[in-house]
């Protein structure tokens, strides 16, 4: 298996997951037309894809889902909250699109994926991570959260790679740009992790997980060194036995690859 960012931050969100046999997305934050380019770019093959999984409703996680997945005829599947709101409240076309609901905690199979949905916490109607299985390899995604549960940690902890948020620097955030009230939303329980909340995830985590991609930055309120740093002090001794990647907006390039293998 193989997890390549092509876009991470608060303009767009949109990871490559692809297998042996196929590929999936998670979240299409950017259009389609932008989202279908990065994948050329990047040498992968948008045939492969077999589905779009969605974390939440959000537009820098649906922005292209609609024309995506009648422009590439698949499903998306996401949680029935997230569902409904797109639905109702966020397509622009009536055209017929082909939306599958999951559960929390209830695995479901696209090709030869498995694929199993956990509660993240955020503000949005009904959030998820995932966790994608295939021929015993497992890769976890985790963002937009405001915290990261014990149960959170124990799922990760399973798999062979990860991707984690790590959203903002709390003293970036504390005297930045933004009104109080935006930084109480990004520091709540439902808003995003901060680098040392995500740092003391990776120190719950240990080694246990070798390969890493810290995510969804803030432009304003973070940076990658600060984000790498941060990493580093919660890795300890364990980071240089680690492939740790800092994912970008720009996302996977020929001069920054954004991308583990399992």
């Amino acid at each position: 298996m193989r997890c390549t960012t092509l876009a991470s931050g608060s303009k767009g969100n949109c990871f490559f997951i692809e297998g042996d046999n196929g590929a999936l997305l998670i979240d299409a934050g950017l259009s389609a037309k932008e989202t279908l380019g990065r994948i050329a770019a990047a040498g992968l093959d948008a045939t492969q894809i077999q589905a779009v999984l969605v974390t939440h409703e959000h537009g820098d996680h649906i922005r292209g889902l609609d024309v995506l997945i009648r422009k590439l005829n698949i499903p998306s599947y996401a949680t029935e909250g997230t569902f409904y709101d797109f639905l109702h409240h966020r397509r622009t076309s009536d055209k017929p699109v082909d939306c599958r609901r999951c559960r929390y905690d209830e695995e479901f199979s696209v090709g030869d994926f498995t694929v199993e949905p956990f509660a993240t916490s955020h503000d949005a109607a009904e959030p998820c991570g995932f966790i994608i299985h295939e021929n015993g390899l497992r890769i976890g995604y985790c963002t937009d959260t405001g915290v990261l549960s014990s149960l959170m940690v124990e799922r990760l902890r399973r798999c062979d790679g990860i991707v984690l948020e790590s959203n903002h620097c709390p003293d970036m955030l504390a005297n930045g740009p933004y009104p109080e009230s935006l930084k109480r939303r990004i520091r709540s329980k439902r808003g995003h992790l901060s680098n040392p909340a995500a740092a003391s995830g990776l120190t719950a985590l240990g080694r246990d997980v070798p390969r890493v991609i810290l995510a969804h930055l803030s432009e304003t309120n973070n940076t990658p060194e600060r984000v790498t740093a941060s990493a580093r002090d919660g890795l300890g001794l364990f980071y240089d036995e680690m492939d740790v990647i800092v994912a970008t907006q720009c996302g996977t390039s020929r001069a920054s690859p954004q991308h583990f293998s399992l």
